[in-house]
């Protein structure tokens, strides 16, 4: 038996791509993973696949993407409403790795 292999589809929708990345996640790990890896972190729709974070990011930065990797962090318990217990949203995060030499911009005014 052999191996399923997918295969990103052909196109995609415009405005379901732009809607795909919700913002960068500037943090300590995001800035030392971006140092060292020439990877940069967004936070993305919980639906979304790593093709489309791919094309999203290419779209909208104009840069080459080499890789994607994704992870969904879980929510935490921590809010007390007296004896109610909140929960924090769950969220998906994408790690995406550019080729060597780009690099992207959040800062406004900055195009390259």
């Amino acid at each position: 038996m052999t191996p399923k292999t997918y295969s990103p589809p052909k196109t995609y929708s415009q405005d379901r791509l732009m809607q795909v990345l919700i913002a960068p996640q500037i943090s300590e790990k995001s800035t030392f993973v971006g140092e060292k890896n020439n990877q940069w972190v967004f936070r993305v729709r919980p639906d979304a696949n790593k093709w489309e974070i791919k094309a999203a990011v290419e779209l909208m930065f104009k840069v080459n993407v080499l890789g994607v990797q994704t992870s969904n962090t879980m929510g935490k318990e921590t809010k007390r409403f007296g004896r109610a217990v909140g929960r924090r949203r769950s969220w998906k995060k994408a790690f995406v790795s550019l080729k060597p030499g780009q690099e992207i911009s959040f800062a406004p005014g900055e195009s390259k």
